[in-house]
């Protein structure tokens, strides 16, 4: 039987090689530990976002029809109220609320009186636009730039460039992962049922 061979000179380097065996393993159960983690932890999302619809849908009295309406287009998805409620929280579920956030708080700047035009804009901006905002949207840095610029000087239509930039972000990427989410078809599946009875 042909001996083994170890290239260390002195026992200290075997040992040293042993550490750095040893550590690479824990490393490696750190990183498998951290992934089972994160997979348990979006598994226990689904439920969640399912029972939130559930319990939106007991508050409010959804139709089937209105439910799949939704799937027409964003526009009929956040005309309802539930529609909102229910694409809100899959957002959450894909941390990316601060989307529909920024959108709503846009829709409420438009109702805004005159007076109160700026301090409203000050807030959509410093919690959504600027960088390193605690909500920061995904908008180019010309659209930024442009953002900034108006909400300095108010006017209703001070984030229209922004909002249609993080619509058109939600209509082509988050919406259609919304229509085919085990959330909105088990939402619609049970409302099917229940119309039929």
């Amino acid at each position: 039987m042909p001996g083994l061979f170890l290239p260390h000179n002195h026992p200290t380097e075997l040992k040293e090689a042993d550490c750095k065996l040893g550590e690479g393993k824990v490393h490696k159960r750190k990183q498998k530990a951290f992934g089972a983690d994160l997979k348990s932890y979006l598994k226990s999302m689904v439920p969640h976002l399912e029972s939130s619809i559930k319990s939106n849908s007991r508050n409010v009295t959804l139709s089937a029809e209105e439910v799949m309406q939704w799937s027409q287009s964003l526009e009929k998805l956040l005309a309802s109220q539930s529609g909102q409620g229910a694409f809100r929280e899959f957002l959450k579920s894909e941390f990316s609320e601060e989307n529909i956030e920024f959108w709503l708080a846009c829709e409420d700047y438009k109702k805004t009186k005159s007076d109160h035009l700026r301090d409203k804009a000050e807030k959509i901006y410093e919690e959504f636009v600027q960088i390193d905002a605690a909500k920061q949207i995904n908008i180019d840095y010309h659209t930024r730039k442009a953002t900034a610029k108006k909400a300095q000087d108010p006017t209703f239509t001070s984030f229209d460039e922004a909002q249609k930039t993080v619509y058109v972000l939600m209509e082509r990427d988050s919406y259609p992962r919304f229509l085919k989410s085990e959330a909105y078809r088990n939402l619609l599946n049970t409302l099917q049922v229940n119309s039929v009875k």
